[in-house]
Protein backbone atom coordinates (compact mmCIF):
# COMPACT_ATOMS: atom_id res chain seq x y z
CA UNK A 1 0.00 0.00 0.00
CA UNK A 2 1.36 3.48 -1.28
CA UNK A 3 1.85 6.34 1.55
CA UNK A 4 -0.94 8.43 -0.72
CA UNK A 5 -3.39 5.40 -0.14
CA UNK A 6 -2.53 4.67 3.35
CA UNK A 7 -3.19 8.33 4.10
CA UNK A 8 -6.31 8.09 2.18
CA UNK A 9 -7.82 5.58 3.88
CA UNK A 10 -6.54 6.92 7.43
CA UNK A 11 -8.71 9.70 6.59
CA UNK A 12 -11.57 8.08 5.59
CA UNK A 13 -11.78 6.00 8.62
CA UNK A 14 -11.16 8.61 11.19
CA UNK A 15 -14.23 10.48 9.22
CA UNK A 16 -16.30 7.40 9.71
CA UNK A 17 -15.70 6.50 12.89
CA UNK A 18 -16.91 9.92 13.76
CA UNK A 19 -20.22 10.08 10.53
CA UNK A 20 -22.34 12.28 13.16
CA UNK A 21 -19.81 15.32 13.71
CA UNK A 22 -18.47 15.23 10.52
CA UNK A 23 -21.84 15.09 8.55
CA UNK A 24 -22.67 18.21 10.47
CA UNK A 25 -19.65 19.72 9.30
CA UNK A 26 -19.91 18.25 5.75
CA UNK A 27 -23.58 19.91 5.68
CA UNK A 28 -22.41 23.13 6.73
CA UNK A 29 -19.71 23.32 3.81
CA UNK A 30 -22.65 21.75 1.38
CA UNK A 31 -25.28 24.54 2.17
CA UNK A 32 -22.47 27.47 2.07
CA UNK A 33 -21.52 25.91 -1.38
CA UNK A 34 -24.42 25.67 -2.70
CA UNK A 35 -25.38 29.37 -1.58
CA UNK A 36 -22.25 30.01 -2.95
CA UNK A 37 -22.58 28.27 -6.33
CA UNK A 38 -26.57 29.67 -6.60
CA UNK A 39 -25.86 33.00 -5.76
CA UNK A 40 -23.03 33.68 -8.35
CA UNK A 41 -24.75 31.99 -11.02
CA UNK A 42 -27.74 34.16 -10.18
CA UNK A 43 -25.39 36.85 -9.86
CA UNK A 44 -23.94 36.71 -13.59
CA UNK A 45 -27.71 35.78 -14.95
CA UNK A 46 -29.73 38.29 -13.29
CA UNK A 47 -28.31 41.36 -15.50
CA UNK A 48 -29.74 38.88 -18.11
CA UNK A 49 -33.02 38.03 -16.41
CA UNK A 50 -33.42 41.91 -15.27
CA UNK A 51 -33.22 43.36 -19.03
CA UNK A 52 -35.57 40.98 -20.36
CA UNK A 53 -38.08 42.28 -17.50
CA UNK A 54 -37.25 46.03 -18.29
CA UNK A 55 -38.08 45.56 -21.64
CA UNK A 56 -41.57 45.22 -20.77
CA UNK A 57 -41.45 48.85 -19.58
CA UNK A 58 -40.72 49.70 -23.64
CA UNK A 59 -37.79 50.87 -25.86
CA UNK A 60 -34.38 52.46 -24.16
CA UNK A 61 -33.11 53.78 -27.08
CA UNK A 62 -35.28 56.19 -29.29
CA UNK A 63 -33.62 57.01 -33.14
CA UNK A 64 -34.49 60.58 -34.83
CA UNK A 65 -33.31 62.62 -37.27
CA UNK A 66 -30.16 64.82 -36.80
CA UNK A 67 -31.05 67.44 -39.18
CA UNK A 68 -35.14 68.64 -40.33
CA UNK A 69 -35.55 65.37 -42.64
CA UNK A 70 -37.10 62.48 -41.89
CA UNK A 71 -35.37 59.22 -41.50
CA UNK A 72 -34.73 57.61 -44.76
CA UNK A 73 -35.32 53.76 -44.77
CA UNK A 74 -31.64 53.22 -45.75
CA UNK A 75 -30.28 55.44 -42.75
CA UNK A 76 -32.14 52.86 -40.47
CA UNK A 77 -31.16 49.87 -41.69
CA UNK A 78 -27.74 50.90 -41.78
CA UNK A 79 -28.06 51.77 -37.77
CA UNK A 80 -30.24 48.51 -37.35
CA UNK A 81 -26.60 46.73 -38.51
CA UNK A 82 -24.63 48.50 -35.50
CA UNK A 83 -27.00 46.93 -33.18
CA UNK A 84 -25.76 43.22 -32.07
CA UNK A 85 -28.86 40.74 -33.25
CA UNK A 86 -28.34 38.76 -30.14
CA UNK A 87 -29.30 41.56 -28.22
CA UNK A 88 -31.87 43.55 -30.15
CA UNK A 89 -35.45 42.69 -28.45
CA UNK A 90 -37.16 44.97 -31.83
CA UNK A 91 -37.26 47.85 -33.52
CA UNK A 92 -40.29 49.66 -34.88
CA UNK A 93 -40.30 52.72 -36.77
CA UNK A 94 -43.09 55.29 -36.90
CA UNK A 95 -44.50 57.69 -39.12
CA UNK A 96 -47.17 60.00 -38.39
CA UNK A 97 -49.54 62.02 -40.61
CA UNK A 98 -52.71 64.47 -40.02
CA UNK A 99 -55.43 63.04 -41.26
CA UNK A 100 -59.17 63.98 -40.40
CA UNK A 101 -62.16 61.62 -39.11
CA UNK A 102 -65.45 63.03 -38.67
CA UNK A 103 -64.02 66.28 -39.95
CA UNK A 104 -62.02 66.56 -36.70
CA UNK A 105 -58.17 66.45 -37.30
CA UNK A 106 -55.99 63.31 -35.62
CA UNK A 107 -52.65 62.27 -35.92
CA UNK A 108 -52.47 59.23 -37.89
CA UNK A 109 -49.24 56.94 -37.31
CA UNK A 110 -48.07 54.11 -39.43
CA UNK A 111 -46.70 51.31 -37.56
CA UNK A 112 -45.45 47.70 -38.06
CA UNK A 113 -48.00 46.06 -35.35
CA UNK A 114 -45.96 42.81 -35.09
CA UNK A 115 -42.61 45.02 -34.24
CA UNK A 116 -44.25 47.15 -31.79
CA UNK A 117 -45.43 44.51 -29.53
CA UNK A 118 -41.69 43.93 -28.92
CA UNK A 119 -41.08 47.43 -28.40
CA UNK A 120 -44.51 48.28 -26.36
CA UNK A 121 -45.88 45.32 -24.76
CA UNK A 122 -46.96 47.67 -22.29
CA UNK A 123 -49.66 48.72 -24.93
CA UNK A 124 -53.10 47.46 -23.29
CA UNK A 125 -55.91 46.29 -26.44
CA UNK A 126 -59.44 46.54 -25.80
CA UNK A 127 -59.91 43.73 -29.21
CA UNK A 128 -56.95 42.73 -31.16
CA UNK A 129 -53.98 44.51 -33.18
CA UNK A 130 -54.94 45.01 -36.98
CA UNK A 131 -53.89 41.64 -38.76
CA UNK A 132 -55.36 42.39 -42.37
CA UNK A 133 -55.62 45.21 -44.58
CA UNK A 134 -58.14 47.85 -43.70
CA UNK A 135 -58.00 48.07 -40.22
CA UNK A 136 -56.94 50.22 -37.71
CA UNK A 137 -55.98 50.96 -34.28
CA UNK A 138 -57.59 53.55 -32.31
CA UNK A 139 -56.74 55.67 -29.54
CA UNK A 140 -59.31 55.77 -26.47
CA UNK A 141 -59.22 59.48 -26.33
CA UNK A 142 -60.05 58.86 -30.34
CA UNK A 143 -62.90 56.30 -30.01
CA UNK A 144 -64.69 58.09 -27.50
CA UNK A 145 -64.54 61.86 -29.30
CA UNK A 146 -65.89 60.25 -32.41
CA UNK A 147 -67.75 57.61 -30.51
CA UNK A 148 -66.08 54.60 -32.55
CA UNK A 149 -66.40 50.68 -30.75
CA UNK A 150 -65.31 47.81 -32.28
CA UNK A 151 -66.04 46.65 -35.60
CA UNK A 152 -67.57 50.07 -36.67
CA UNK A 153 -66.37 51.48 -39.71
CA UNK A 154 -64.56 54.71 -39.83
CA UNK A 155 -63.26 57.05 -43.02
CA UNK A 156 -60.01 58.67 -42.95
CA UNK A 157 -59.59 61.58 -45.24
CA UNK A 158 -56.25 63.41 -46.04
CA UNK A 159 -54.00 64.57 -48.35
CA UNK A 160 -51.11 62.53 -50.29
CA UNK A 161 -47.65 63.71 -51.35
CA UNK A 162 -48.68 64.72 -54.19
CA UNK A 163 -51.03 67.35 -53.05
CA UNK A 164 -54.02 65.15 -54.39
CA UNK A 165 -57.38 64.58 -51.26
CA UNK A 166 -57.85 60.55 -50.70
CA UNK A 167 -60.72 58.91 -48.69
CA UNK A 168 -59.66 55.51 -47.16
CA UNK A 169 -62.13 53.32 -44.97
CA UNK A 170 -61.37 51.27 -41.97
CA UNK A 171 -62.69 48.93 -39.73
CA UNK A 172 -61.71 49.41 -35.88
CA UNK A 173 -60.00 46.34 -34.62
CA UNK A 174 -58.97 47.52 -31.02
CA UNK A 175 -59.36 50.04 -28.82
CA UNK A 176 -55.84 51.22 -27.08
CA UNK A 177 -55.21 52.06 -23.66
CA UNK A 178 -51.97 53.23 -22.42
CA UNK A 179 -52.79 56.20 -20.55
CA UNK A 180 -50.26 58.34 -22.41
CA UNK A 181 -50.50 60.14 -25.71
CA UNK A 182 -50.68 57.08 -28.26
CA UNK A 183 -54.46 57.14 -26.69
CA UNK A 184 -55.11 60.68 -29.24
CA UNK A 185 -53.71 59.04 -32.07
CA UNK A 186 -54.95 56.62 -35.02
CA UNK A 187 -52.77 54.03 -35.97
CA UNK A 188 -52.47 51.99 -39.64
CA UNK A 189 -50.47 49.31 -41.02
CA UNK A 190 -47.20 50.79 -42.14
CA UNK A 191 -47.75 49.50 -45.93
CA UNK A 192 -51.26 51.50 -46.06
CA UNK A 193 -49.90 54.76 -45.20
CA UNK A 194 -47.07 54.33 -47.37
CA UNK A 195 -49.82 53.62 -50.14
CA UNK A 196 -52.12 56.43 -49.24
CA UNK A 197 -49.48 58.76 -48.94
CA UNK A 198 -48.03 57.94 -52.45
CA UNK A 199 -44.54 57.68 -51.86
CA UNK A 200 -41.76 54.91 -50.36
CA UNK A 201 -41.92 56.19 -47.12
CA UNK A 202 -39.09 58.21 -44.47
CA UNK A 203 -40.04 57.65 -40.67
CA UNK A 204 -40.94 60.53 -37.98
CA UNK A 205 -38.78 58.20 -35.56
CA UNK A 206 -37.84 55.44 -34.78
CA UNK A 207 -37.29 52.82 -30.93
CA UNK A 208 -35.27 50.37 -29.86
CA UNK A 209 -35.49 48.00 -27.19
CA UNK A 210 -31.81 46.13 -26.32
CA UNK A 211 -30.98 44.00 -24.06
CA UNK A 212 -27.73 45.52 -23.05
CA UNK A 213 -26.10 47.91 -19.92
CA UNK A 214 -25.86 51.43 -19.30
CA UNK A 215 -22.05 51.07 -20.81
CA UNK A 216 -23.15 48.60 -24.23
CA UNK A 217 -26.23 51.22 -24.52
CA UNK A 218 -23.77 53.74 -25.07
CA UNK A 219 -21.28 52.35 -27.30
CA UNK A 220 -24.32 50.85 -29.38
CA UNK A 221 -25.29 54.94 -29.72
CA UNK A 222 -22.03 56.02 -30.61
CA UNK A 223 -21.29 53.27 -33.43
CA UNK A 224 -25.17 54.24 -34.86
CA UNK A 225 -24.05 58.34 -34.76
CA UNK A 226 -21.00 57.23 -36.60
CA UNK A 227 -22.23 54.87 -38.95
CA UNK A 228 -25.60 57.55 -39.71
CA UNK A 229 -24.46 60.74 -39.52
CA UNK A 230 -28.44 61.58 -40.18
CA UNK A 231 -29.68 60.17 -37.13
CA UNK A 232 -29.37 61.27 -33.77
CA UNK A 233 -29.91 58.10 -31.30
CA UNK A 234 -31.11 58.66 -27.53
CA UNK A 235 -31.13 56.80 -24.49
CA UNK A 236 -34.07 56.88 -22.56
CA UNK A 237 -32.24 57.79 -19.25
CA UNK A 238 -35.07 56.83 -17.22
CA UNK A 239 -35.23 53.50 -18.38
CA UNK A 240 -31.23 53.04 -18.52
CA UNK A 241 -30.61 54.58 -14.84
CA UNK A 242 -33.33 52.77 -13.26
CA UNK A 243 -32.31 48.82 -15.19
CA UNK A 244 -28.80 50.45 -13.84
CA UNK A 245 -29.52 51.13 -10.81
CA UNK A 246 -31.22 47.78 -9.63
CA UNK A 247 -28.84 45.89 -10.72
CA UNK A 248 -26.07 47.07 -8.97
CA UNK A 249 -28.30 46.73 -5.89
CA UNK A 250 -29.42 43.16 -6.87
CA UNK A 251 -26.02 41.99 -7.16
CA UNK A 252 -24.60 43.86 -4.32
CA UNK A 253 -27.53 41.93 -2.17
CA UNK A 254 -25.98 38.62 -3.38
CA UNK A 255 -22.53 39.10 -2.34
CA UNK A 256 -23.56 40.21 1.33
CA UNK A 257 -25.64 37.41 1.40
CA UNK A 258 -22.67 35.26 -0.17
CA UNK A 259 -20.01 36.63 2.40
CA UNK A 260 -22.65 36.46 5.38
CA UNK A 261 -23.02 32.38 4.70
CA UNK A 262 -19.43 31.75 3.42
CA UNK A 263 -18.49 33.08 7.08
CA UNK A 264 -21.02 31.15 8.98
CA UNK A 265 -20.11 27.78 7.52
CA UNK A 266 -16.40 28.83 8.57
CA UNK A 267 -17.61 29.18 12.31
CA UNK A 268 -19.52 26.00 12.10
CA UNK A 269 -16.65 23.92 10.61
CA UNK A 270 -14.05 25.26 12.83
CA UNK A 271 -16.17 24.81 15.98
CA UNK A 272 -16.82 21.23 15.13
CA UNK A 273 -13.38 20.38 14.23
CA UNK A 274 -12.51 21.86 17.56
CA UNK A 275 -15.06 19.39 19.29
CA UNK A 276 -13.04 16.89 17.33
CA UNK A 277 -9.67 18.05 18.68
CA UNK A 278 -11.04 17.70 22.06
CA UNK A 279 -12.73 14.20 21.65
CA UNK A 280 -9.20 12.89 20.23
CA UNK A 281 -6.50 14.58 22.72
CA UNK A 282 -5.98 10.81 24.12
CA UNK A 283 -5.57 9.94 20.38
CA UNK A 284 -3.24 12.64 19.50
CA UNK A 285 -0.78 12.54 22.62
CA UNK A 286 -0.76 8.09 22.16
CA UNK A 287 0.50 8.93 18.18
CA UNK A 288 2.77 11.37 19.22
CA UNK A 289 4.28 9.09 22.23
CA UNK A 290 4.27 6.37 19.07
CA UNK A 291 7.00 8.82 17.00
CA UNK A 292 4.22 10.84 15.38
CA UNK A 293 5.29 14.84 14.54
CA UNK A 294 3.51 17.78 15.13
CA UNK A 295 3.51 17.86 10.97
CA UNK A 296 1.98 14.32 10.61
CA UNK A 297 -0.62 15.50 13.19
CA UNK A 298 -1.38 18.82 11.03
CA UNK A 299 -1.32 16.79 7.93
CA UNK A 300 -4.15 14.17 8.88
CA UNK A 301 -6.73 16.65 10.62
CA UNK A 302 -6.29 19.45 7.65
CA UNK A 303 -6.35 15.78 5.02
CA UNK A 304 -9.80 15.87 7.29
CA UNK A 305 -11.19 19.20 6.75
CA UNK A 306 -9.76 19.57 3.06
CA UNK A 307 -11.49 16.17 2.06
CA UNK A 308 -14.74 17.77 3.75
CA UNK A 309 -14.05 20.77 1.67
CA UNK A 310 -13.96 19.11 -1.97
CA UNK A 311 -16.71 17.19 -1.22
CA UNK A 312 -19.09 19.41 0.27
CA UNK A 313 -17.76 21.69 -2.60
CA UNK A 314 -18.98 19.01 -5.03
CA UNK A 315 -22.69 18.63 -3.30
CA UNK A 316 -23.18 22.42 -3.49
CA UNK A 317 -22.22 22.82 -7.69
CA UNK A 318 -24.94 20.13 -8.47
CA UNK A 319 -27.65 21.81 -5.62
CA UNK A 320 -26.60 25.20 -6.27
CA UNK A 321 -27.46 25.30 -10.00
CA UNK A 322 -30.81 23.69 -8.74
CA UNK A 323 -31.16 26.60 -6.29
CA UNK A 324 -30.41 28.82 -8.98
CA UNK A 325 -32.85 27.39 -11.31
CA UNK A 326 -35.54 27.54 -8.49
CA UNK A 327 -34.97 30.66 -8.08
CA UNK A 328 -34.95 32.12 -11.27
CA UNK A 329 -38.01 30.37 -12.16
CA UNK A 330 -39.87 31.37 -9.62
CA UNK A 331 -38.91 34.83 -10.00
CA UNK A 332 -38.31 35.12 -13.49
CA UNK A 333 -40.48 32.60 -14.76
CA UNK A 334 -37.14 31.67 -17.18
CA UNK A 335 -35.00 29.05 -17.09
CA UNK A 336 -31.15 29.85 -15.85
CA UNK A 337 -27.82 28.91 -18.00
CA UNK A 338 -25.22 26.85 -16.14
CA UNK A 339 -21.78 28.47 -15.72
CA UNK A 340 -19.47 26.13 -16.53
CA UNK A 341 -16.34 27.74 -15.21
CA UNK A 342 -18.53 28.09 -11.10
CA UNK A 343 -17.97 24.39 -10.54
CA UNK A 344 -14.12 23.92 -10.58
CA UNK A 345 -14.41 28.14 -8.56
CA UNK A 346 -16.91 26.59 -6.05
CA UNK A 347 -15.01 23.43 -4.93
CA UNK A 348 -11.93 25.26 -4.36
CA UNK A 349 -13.26 28.00 -2.68
CA UNK A 350 -14.86 25.05 -0.64
CA UNK A 351 -11.50 24.00 0.08
CA UNK A 352 -10.16 27.11 0.84
CA UNK A 353 -12.83 27.94 3.14
CA UNK A 354 -12.34 24.57 5.11
CA UNK A 355 -8.62 24.98 5.23
CA UNK A 356 -9.10 28.45 7.30
CA UNK A 357 -12.12 27.26 9.61
CA UNK A 358 -9.58 24.17 10.49
CA UNK A 359 -6.57 26.85 11.20
CA UNK A 360 -7.08 27.03 14.84
CA UNK A 361 -8.37 23.36 15.39
CA UNK A 362 -5.14 22.22 13.77
CA UNK A 363 -2.96 24.35 15.74
CA UNK A 364 -4.64 23.32 18.87
CA UNK A 365 -4.15 19.59 17.87
CA UNK A 366 -0.51 20.26 17.18
CA UNK A 367 0.22 22.01 21.05
CA UNK A 368 -1.08 18.79 22.62
CA UNK A 369 1.25 17.28 25.30
CA UNK A 370 1.53 13.43 25.13
CA UNK A 371 2.64 13.38 28.78
CA UNK A 372 0.06 15.18 30.46
CA UNK A 373 -3.06 13.71 27.95
CA UNK A 374 -1.76 10.04 28.89
CA UNK A 375 -1.51 11.10 32.42
CA UNK A 376 -5.24 11.36 32.38
CA UNK A 377 -4.71 14.93 33.23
Amino acid sequence: MTKQNFYLKMITSSLMRRRSRMLVALLAVAIGATVLSGLVTIYYDVPRQMGKEFRSYGANLMLVSADAEDISKDALALAKKQIPSQSLVGLTAFRYETMRLNRLPFMVGGVDFLAVQKTRPYWGINGNFPQKKGEALLGQTVAQTVAAKIGDKISLVGTDCEGEDFTEKFIVSGILQTGGGEEECIFIDQKEMDSLMKDSGAYDLAECSISANAQELEDISQKIAQAAPSINPRLVKRVTKSEGSVLKKLQSLVWIVTLVVLALTMVCVATTMMAVVAERRKEIGLKKALGASNKNIVKEFLGEGLFLGALGGVIGVILGFWFAQEVSMNVFSRSISFQPLLAPVTVIVSVLITGIACTIPVRNAATVDPVIVLRGE
